[in-house]
């Protein structure tokens, strides 16, 4: 099996693509759409072929390069099963649900349902090369805000993604990680990984460079919205023996306002 190659794609003011492509096969994916030409660009850069469009959900900046991107390529269009009831990914080809799984070349993605951010969120974890391509329901130091899901579903989604193994690498929709990690130190500013991070991505930032990926063990180890357990965060917000939705929501509930 040949390695995948990643190939991030910035888009818009702040938003990511996610190109990948499989050797082997010859097919290539994009996770998301946010705008068309950049992702042709890199396409024509790369010599490669697009066959699979991955979407997340359904918002704007996630599927406007949708149609364009499948008639110039004839790719296939993959998103949720909730969306494609709603009509609400253009182009759609192929509904997802919790558990499907599809393959890039030899790689298979499992399809893991995370509502909260949208009701109809999927995220697509490549089993064997260790990626989770999360969308808009895990930042790097932060979450998505919640326009259609509530709190507990929210933390219900994040708690999956958090038990992936460690060394899974996180690509996440946008780049937010440096106001997400000033958000964090106001709520955990004893955390040493926390500042130790939040440092790096000043400095990659500084050299306009991305902040991700970033592995899934680092962000249980910074980011507040995977650590409601922590004792700092819970005597910060006076939250000592509740449950750790419940410090998700107030957590969540002073980033908005943050």
């Amino acid at each position: 099996m040949s390695a995948l190659r990643v190939r991030l794609v910035p888009c818009r003011s702040d938003n990511y693509a996610v190109l990948l492509h499989d050797e082997d096969s010859g097919e290539t994916a994009v996770v998301d759409t946010p705008e068309t030409e950049p992702i042709a660009a890199a396409l024509e850069e790369e010599g490669w072929r697009l066959t699979h469009i991955l979407n997340t959900h359904h918002h704007g900046d996630h599927v406007a390069g949708n149609r364009a991107l499948k008639e110039r390529h004839g790719a296939t269009v993959y998103g949720s099963e909730y969306d494609a009831k709603k009509g609400r990914v253009p182009g759609l080809d192929v509904a997802l649900k919790d558990g499907d799984g599809l393959r890039l070349g030899d790689h298979r993605f499992d399809v893991i349902a995370v509502p909260g951010h949208t009701l109809g969120h999927i995220a697509y974890y490549a089993c064997d090369a260790k990626m989770l391509f999360a969308g808009d329901t895990l930042f790097s130091l932060g979450c998505g805000r919640l326009f259609e899901g509530d709190a507990e579903m929210m933390w219900h989604s994040l708690d999956l993604l958090r038990h992936l193994p460690d060394d899974t690498q996180l690509y996440c929709g946008h780049e937010y990680t440096l106001s997400n990690g000033e958000f964090a130190l106001e709520v955990e500013p004893g955390n040493a990984a926390l500042r130790e991070r939040v440092e790096e991505v000043r400095e990659l930032m500084r050299q306009r460079r991305p902040s991700i990926p970033v592995s899934i063990g680092r962000e249980k180890a910074t980011n507040p919205f995977l650590r409601p357990q922590s004792a700092e965060i819970r005597d910060r917000l006076g939250l000592e023996g509740v449950e750790n939705w419940r410090v998700f929501a107030a957590l969540r509930e002073r980033k908005d306002a943050f």
